[in-house]
């Protein structure tokens, strides 16, 4: 976003709970990922691909290019389609006016087809920019590429590629080759940086999978067999949502031990203990959460809400201050719920 030029503040990037592999974006800086994609991309810097070329459609203006197109072929539709009603008025041919008439619509879509599949070019172009001046490696792209073809590549086989608003992968992935190719320098990174952003992006699909996915397909995907932190740590929050409580909180600890730095191995637990109905527990596990992250208005809710059902003295006030906190990084209904409960009737809720 920064290579882009797009402020920090006007960025927003919302997770889509759908299975799709997919992104998109609709106007302005908002760039939506849907979870299929999150939980199937095999890597960060492929994940930051996607996000790069959603931001060329961004900085390209294709979303109002495209609004416009459609308007000019609008127009251009009811031109043709009323040439066909004169035809049939005018009693020459009946049959010519409605052939023509039906064609305007037709002709509309060839052209937006086209016109869609020439802005995802300037896109995938744009996103190897938007990587390199970044200094991420562009490959991610081609990864990216590649993964889509393995998914649709007997599909796209069949597909008439002036039918699709998208270039067909293969297309897509030598146009990326290409420019690759001419650039004079390709950033890339140390291995053991590579090994560190991997764990990350390896926890953090496990935990999207532990909270989304069935119980059955969270054991299909990390079976017991499995040691990693993202394995234990998936099956946890799959324990946890089916009731093992026992289980979860088991796995929870063994992820502390491993990693006492990591302040949302510490929010499950707080999650755990709040189940057991242990709120002073789940308390000191929230806690020592917030201690250990910033910027985590999710957990400040969580503990918020553990303080307004444990009601000791202070736990309101406090719990009105995280929802406040909270509110205004990123305001959730739950938020407000918490933050209407712990205000007597008749006081302010924003009284400083």
């Amino acid at each position: 976003a920064r290579a882009a030029d797009i402020p920090e503040s006007r960025l927003k990037i919302y997770i889509v709970n759908d299975d799709s592999f997919n992104a998109f974006v609709r106007g302005g800086e908002d760039v939506f990922v849907y979870t299929g994609l999150l939980k199937q991309i095999k890597n960060p810097n492929a994940l930051r691909a996607v996000v790069a070329h959603e931001l060329g459609h961004t900085i390209g203006g294709h979303m109002v290019q495209m609004s416009e197109r459609m308007h000019d072929e609008m127009v251009r539709a009811l031109i043709i389609q009323t040439l066909g009603i004169g035809l049939m008025v005018a009693g020459g041919n009946p049959s010519a006016g409605a052939g023509v008439m039906a064609g305007a619509t037709g002709i509309a879509q060839q052209s937006m087809l086209s016109f869609s599949r020439d802005e995802e070019r300037m896109a995938d172009d744009m996103a190897v920019d938007l990587m390199v001046k970044a200094n991420q490696n562009p490959n991610g792209l081609i990864e990216v590429f590649e993964q889509m073809r393995d998914i649709s590549g007997e599909f796209e086989s069949r597909i008439n590629p002036n039918r699709v608003n998208h270039p067909l992968t293969n297309e897509r992935i030598n146009n990326v080759k290409t420019k690759i190719s001419k650039l004079k320098k390709v950033p890339t990174k140390k291995q053991s940086e590579i090994v560190i952003e991997n764990k990350r992006y390896d926890i953090l699909r496990a935990k999207l999978i532990g909270y989304l996915d069935s119980d059955k397909n969270v054991i299909t995907r990390y079976p017991y067999s499995d040691k990693s932190d993202a394995a234990i740590y998936a099956r946890a929050i799959a324990n946890m949502r089916g009731g093992n409580l026992d289980a979860a909180k088991t796995g929870t600890q063994t992820l502390i031990k491993r990693n006492p730095n990591n302040p949302y191995y510490y929010e499950l637990l707080g999650d755990i203990e709040y189940q057991y109905g242990a709120y002073d527990d789940s308390v000191k596990a929230y806690e020592k959460s917030l201690k250990l992250t910033k910027n985590a208005p999710q957990i400040e809710t969580a503990l918020a809400l553990v303080l307004s059902e444990r009601d000791k003295p202070g736990d309101k006030s406090r719990a009105k201050e995280l929802c406040k906190r909270a509110i205004l990084k990123e305001p959730t209904p739950l938020s407000y719920w918490i933050l209407a409960r712990v205000t007597d009737a008749g006081e302010s809720n924003w009284a400083m």
